[in-house]
């Protein structure tokens, strides 16, 4: 297949998953221009475009490629524009470390490290213990549980302990995998009798960072696996680290002997970060990117944004990409114009009406087209999808959801509710765009 056929099936795939203004802004400017037997390399507008599709489109852009040509492939990026000095020895700093995790097995994230991490009053507790935990693996806090929020810190946490282990002890074996991936890798080797294969490979490592663990939620066979994984790791003094967006007794459907697996060790919680917090995680993001950001801005994007930190990060990756196609510097008027769809007033109440402007933006449409009887992928998604946060997220009847959508009827809303919830179940990227809208509507 020529790479552009292979390039335009992944778009469409891309499409399908996160759609509209999100695919207009963030994928349609990316251009495939290379192929290798192990590798991808697509160019993006500038180092922004960078920062934010790796930390957050990287996975559905892998996957895509997965898709259409069967194959496990890097992605690697690269920026059409000339890049500032600094930014550029940081990006092959960093690409150089992926190369050398990527050669040894290993597939942590090498931005994220204790020296990027923002400690404050909400995480302190979470990072003083993952902290211990890399002095001596396996005997101080085993297994360390992290919860938290969406978009708090966890992934970054875990994958910090694994960078400095790797660092501190060379001959350490240190296995990173979000639950959805170890979910798809026992489906395989029960499939094609690799069960042996699978065991191997996560038993007889020194270190076990699985992420999301409340993804394997009605896993049957996937929790049957990963609770004799436990017990052969703790058996030996091997360190589990787990993180999951809720503590163990929260997590629905899960078995009680996993749970009480999960409670054996230490449980550390990240809260919601104070406002101070979160003006260090934008004045430290903003000294890499380079930006001038005033500290009036980082005082009303810390105080609008009252809990995803990957949320403030967007923001702020939005003010640089508007400051640096305009040629206008960043102040606060600006940054009222700029995000003014983005983010809403805190004294608002939460009406059906915000959820369904908040969806529309999102997916690129308006808001009234959800009202209307049309059943076209680009309208039935973000129907069903504020149908379903509208019953999460207000007090209304089910009845009173489907006046709000034209007069539908009740029947039709459990029907987008159950959708809605099936996919979610089976798609985990699908799952993280209803937890990032859901975070837009509450501001």
């Amino acid at each position: 297949m020529e790479t552009a056929a292979i390039w335009d099936k992944c778009l469409r795939s891309i499409d399908e998953k996160v759609g509209g203004s999100v695919f207009e802004l963030w994928f349609k400017p990316i251009k495939l221009k290379q192929i290798k037997d192990d590798y991808v390399v697509v160019e993006i507008p500038n180092r922004f475009y960078k920062e934010w599709i790796e930390e957050n489109y990287s996975e559905i852009i892998q996957n895509a490629f997965r898709e259409q040509t069967g194959q496990e492939l890097t992605v690697k990026y690269k920026i059409a524009e000339k890049q500032d000095k600094e930014v550029k020895k940081f990006d092959a700093r960093i690409d150089s470390r992926r190369r050398a995790l990527r050669n040894k097995g290993v597939f942590l994230n090498p931005k994220y490290t204790f020296e990027e991490f923002i400690a404050g009053p909400s995480n302190q507790f979470a990072h003083a213990a993952a902290m211990k935990v890399t002095e001596a693996p396996g005997r101080a806090y085993n297994p360390l549980f992290i919860y938290g929020g969406v978009g708090l810190g966890k992934t970054h946490l875990i994958n910090a302990i694994g960078n400095r282990v790797i660092d501190s002890m060379p001959n350490f074996r240190v296995l990173y995998v979000p639950s959805e991936q170890f979910t798809n890798e026992v489906v395989a080797a029960i499939r094609h009798d690799k069960m042996g294969e699978l065991k191997d490979k996560y038993r007889n490592v020194d270190l076990l960072l699985l992420d999301d663990v409340q993804f394997i939620a009605n896993k049957t066979q996937t929790q049957e696996e990963f609770f004799h994984t436990f017990n052969a790791l703790y058996e030996q003094q091997k360190q589990i680290v787990i993180s999951s967006d809720r503590s163990p007794r929260d997590i629905s459907d899960i078995t009680d002997r996993l749970k009480s697996r999960f409670t054996m060790g230490l449980i550390a919680d990240i809260q919601l970060p104070s406002v101070e917090t979160k003006m260090a995680i934008l004045f430290k993001k903003a000294e890499y990117q380079r930006i001038q950001i005033p500290h009036d801005v980082a005082y009303w994007l810390a105080m609008k944004i009252k809990s995803n930190i990957r949320e403030l990060e967007g923001c702020l990756i939005k003010l640089a990409a508007h400051s640096t196609l305009t040629g206008v510097p960043i102040t606060l008027d600006m940054a009222k114009n700029v995000l003014k769809d983005f983010l809403h007033d805190d004294e608002r109440p939460l009406t059906v009406e915000i959820i369904q402007k908040t969806v529309a933006d999102f997916y690129g449409i308006r808001f009234q087209e959800l009202k209307t009887k049309k059943r076209t992928k680009e309208i039935a998604l973000p129907r069903q999808i504020a149908m379903y946060l509208s019953r999460e997220h207000t007090d209304l009847s089910l009845n009173d959801i489907g006046k709000n959508f034209g007069g539908k009827d009740h029947a039709t809303v459990i029907y987008a509710c159950r959708q809605i919830d099936k996919r979610k179940n089976a798609d985990e990227s699908f799952n993280r765009i209803i937890e990032s809208l859901i975070n837009k509507i509450k501001g």
